[in-house]
């Protein structure tokens, strides 16, 4: 439970390093993410949730 919140946490961190450093083209990213159809997007979180599922099983095995 520990390292799911330090994980959150190191979300949370990464996130609000790109909106304090880069204001103007993250909006600039989240106006070109309506144009993304919603499948592509599924597909593409589906991937990387797979993904990190992945790392974190062989990092903690």
């Amino acid at each position: 439970m520990k390292e799911l919140i330090i994980a959150f946490g190191l979300f949370l961190f990464i996130e609000g390093i790109l909106y304090a450093i880069f204001p103007s083209k993250m909006k600039i990213m989240l106006k070109k993410l309506d144009l993304i159809p919603a499948n592509q997007l599924r597909l593409g979180g589906l991937i990387f949730a797979i993904l990190g599922f992945v790392i974190i099983y062989y990092t903690k095995n």
